[in-house]
């Protein structure tokens, strides 16, 4: 509990500061009204002087004036030989019946008295008019000598024009104190300030660019016409929309099963096999993860397309199309089953063989034994596999953007509705939509794998590799392993190919003008897209190891709320972050769109996730009575951090900042809506070769990709080896 005394003296602090805060926005206020008068005067006394001096040209400027005057109106009084009484004169009935009901009113005639004397007065009266709020400004209109009343336009102008700037001035003065209060608790309050600034930076990172986007999204979806309305989710819950969602669904089903199935197939006979090349065949088994996700489909194009070399150069198909489901299946698999191979060869290389060999001891078969043991300890990665896969499936975006054909799929769907039709409020509630699976497979993937062990944990780390396959079997294993890796050689062999090839499908003939061509029409798409990786990379790996070190080393009111926010990018599509950050940044205070700072926002934001989920496993791996005795001998949390913390998650780190370089290199989903003419993005731009079958071009800008990607993941494995301790050797 605080004293008292450090209590008062901290609300006297907030009332001392409120006091300042009000007063300095106060004054802003009035400045920016004053101003806003004084223009508005300006602009209606030179409008009254072009009203005509002869009366039969009164009506042709009186319908004139709302062009001038938006949301607002006149009324020309024309003096008659009674100096009470005035010809009115109005193109508007609604005006002429809002003068009638105040004409007799003390402000009225005070107006007209001031008109009468060649004195502008603007009343401060405020009357309903068109639905908006006016106030009547009274001007006189003079004869050229300046000597002589022709009349006295009453303007019926619109109260205060824009307010964005004094809602704005009002946020700024909120935010002060807020931010005020909540560097003044911290450092009163709390025995650790470093953590409390921490948290407050998470915080406030976590609620601008997380959570407001995405409420923005949501609350555009309830809105029609700048009112509540369900007629946009009375549309997305049409049968049409819910067949595209349908059709995600059975594409995610499709794809998380054959690439589990293949995943665990390299995984098993990598790790749990005798069988050669293994440090090659990983290498290639995770090549389709940090290629640009364009790669794979262009080259399928390119070779099963409806001029494939494939299919009708060599086969002479006329009828066939890789288009559709069975298309993107493929395409997905390949470039997907990498993840499933990943989660699963952590989980098999882990496995003690002790109960393998108890197994065969005890006189079980090797199928037996890998059906009874292996398998069943397996069981939980491979679910795991399977909903990631799912995951990833659902919001790939790239893929059926190119390769779906009429087959349709909800992320395309929310891109049509936004690019195609304007309707950002749709493509928000589509992407919603497609959001309910994403998050139900996110949410049991994390408590299946939280609830669940993946190795039996012994004292120490078992180097024996008990071989359960035959020969037999393991030949086959190998030789599906080696099918696999051959056809994706085979498909990047074909995108480097087409960098070559004058038209693919047409002209096959030899040439070198594409890679000139592309080169100058890409070059500042290349310097944009690595500029802005290059941005975001430090930033995601310090914010990552930030957080993770506060998520697993502090404790902290709200802390699983936080977290819980922290890693929702991870589980939304890439579609509605893009839609999400439109709405959000489009407008005051934070006008990002259009600029580079949104898309390296988008790109720390979207791959935040990884890299705190890579700094926690590593923290969780560190004695935390290293960091209290560098505590008890007088470092600050700061000191800690750089010297005894950091050195010791340098891998984490160092993959933190190559996953978002390599992510943020190749997306699509989010920055597709994100660019503009300063700031381009590589996949944006081969995605518009190929779709205007410039497949010369977008295969020159996708090996260029390929390249820098993988110096970038050869640079990072260089700085973190693999230490080797979890190889085996095979006894048996």
């Amino acid at each position: 509990m605080p004293k008292p005394s450090t209590l008062y003296r901290y609300l006297a602090a907030l009332a001392v500061f409120a006091a300042v805060d009000g007063w300095i926005f106060l004054t802003l206020r009035g400045t920016l009204r004053t101003t806003e008068a004084r223009d508005s005067e300006s602009r209606l006394t030179l409008l009254a002087r072009s009203a005509p001096s002869d009366p039969e040209n009164l009506d042709p400027w009186l319908a004139s004036v709302p062009e001038s005057l938006p949301g607002g109106a006149a009324v020309y009084l024309v003096p008659t030989e009674d100096p009470e009484v005035y010809d009115v004169r109005t193109a508007d009935p609604e005006a002429a019946s809002l003068w009638e009901s105040v004409s007799g009113d003390e402000d009225a005639a005070k107006g007209l008295e001031s008109a009468y004397y060649f004195e502008n007065y603007a009343s401060t009266v405020r009357l309903n008019y068109g639905g908006g709020r006016v106030r009547l400004f009274y001007a006189p209109v003079l004869d050229e000598s300046q000597s002589e009343l022709l009349g006295i336009a009453v303007f019926l102008a619109p109260e205060g024009g824009d307010r964005t700037l004094e809602r704005l001035f009002a946020l700024f003065a909120v935010g002060a104190f807020v931010l005020f209060a909540a560097l003044t608790g911290i450092s009163r309050f709390t025995r650790d300030p470093t953590v409390g600034y921490a948290v407050l930076v998470l915080a406030g990172i976590a609620g601008i660019f997380i959570a407001y986007p995405l409420a923005e999204a949501l609350r555009l979806s309830f809105l029609k016409e700048g009112r509540f309305s369900l007629e946009i989710w009375r549309g997305v819950l049409s049968g049409a929309h819910l067949q595209a969602l349908w059709g995600s669904v059975r594409l995610g089903i499709w794809t998380a099963s054959v690439s589990t199935v293949i995943g665990f197939v390299f995984a098993f006979a990598i790790h749990r096999t005798g069988m050669g090349g293994k440090k090659f065949l990983s290498t290639i088994a995770q090549l389709p993860v940090i290629s640009p996700p364009f790669s794979l489909t262009l080259s399928v194009i390119l070779l099963a397309g409806n001029n494939g070399l494939i299919t009708r150069q060599l086969l002479g198909l006329s009828n066939f199309s890789i288009y559709g489901l069975p298309g993107l299946v493929i395409v997905q698999t390949v470039g997907m089953f990498p993840i499933a191979y990943l989660t699963l060869a952590g989980v098999l290389q882990a496995m003690d063989s002790t109960l393998e060999e108890a197994a065969l001891d005890l006189n079980a078969g090797r199928w037996r034994a890998f059906r009874t043991v292996t398998l069943p300890l397996a069981v939980p990665g491979i679910l795991s596999a399977w909903l990631l896969v799912f995951t990833n499936s659902l919001a790939d975006f790239a893929n059926p953007l190119l390769l779906a054909g009429n087959y349709r799929v909800l992320s395309v769907e929310a891109y049509i509705q936004v690019t195609g039709r304007n309707d950002l409020g749709g493509g928000a509630a589509l992407s919603l939509l497609l959001l309910l699976p994403t998050l139900t497979a996110f949410f049991l993937q994390r408590n299946w794998v939280a609830k669940r062990s993946f190795v039996t944990v012994t004292g120490k780390p078992n180097a024996k590799l008990v071989e359960i396959t035959s020969p037999r079997v393991r030949r086959a294993l190998a030789a599906g392993v080696w099918i696999c890796v051959a056809a994706i050689l085979g498909l990047y062999g074909t995108i480097v190919a087409g960098c070559f090839v004058k038209n693919w499908g047409i002209d096959y003939s030899f040439t070198l003008s594409n890679i000139s061509e592309a080169l100058t029409r890409g070059r500042d798409a290349i310097r944009s897209t690595v500029t802005l990786a290059a941005a975001a990379t430090p930033v995601a790996g310090i914010l990552a190891m930030a957080a993770a070190l506060v998520f697993v080393r502090k404790s902290f009111a709200g802390k699983r709320v936080l977290e819980a926010l922290m890693m929702t990018p991870f589980a939304v599509p890439g579609t509605l972050l893009g839609i999400a950050y439109i709405l959000a940044f489009n407008k005051a205070p934070l006008i990002l769109v259009g600029t580079g700072a949104i898309i390296v926002i988008n790109y720390v934001i979207r791959e935040l996730p990884v890299g705190i989920e890579s700094g926690v496993a590593s923290l969780r791996q560190i004695d935390p009575s290293i960091e209290e005795a560098a505590k008890d001998l007088g470092a600050d949390e700061g000191t800690v951090f750089r010297t005894i913390v950091l050195p010791l998650v340098r891998p984490a780190f160092i993959t933190s900042m190559s996953y978002t370089f390599v992510r943020s290199m190749t997306a699509v989903s989010a920055v597709i809506f994100l660019i503009s003419a300063r700031w381009y993005h590589m996949t944006v731009l081969i995605y518009n070769f190929s779709e205007n079958l410039r497949f010369g071009l977008a295969s020159v800008l996708a090996t260029v990709l390929i390249i820098l990607v993988m110096g970038a993941f050869g640079l990072m494995r260089l700085l973190v080896r693999d230490t080797g301790a979890l190889e085996k050797t095979i006894t048996r």
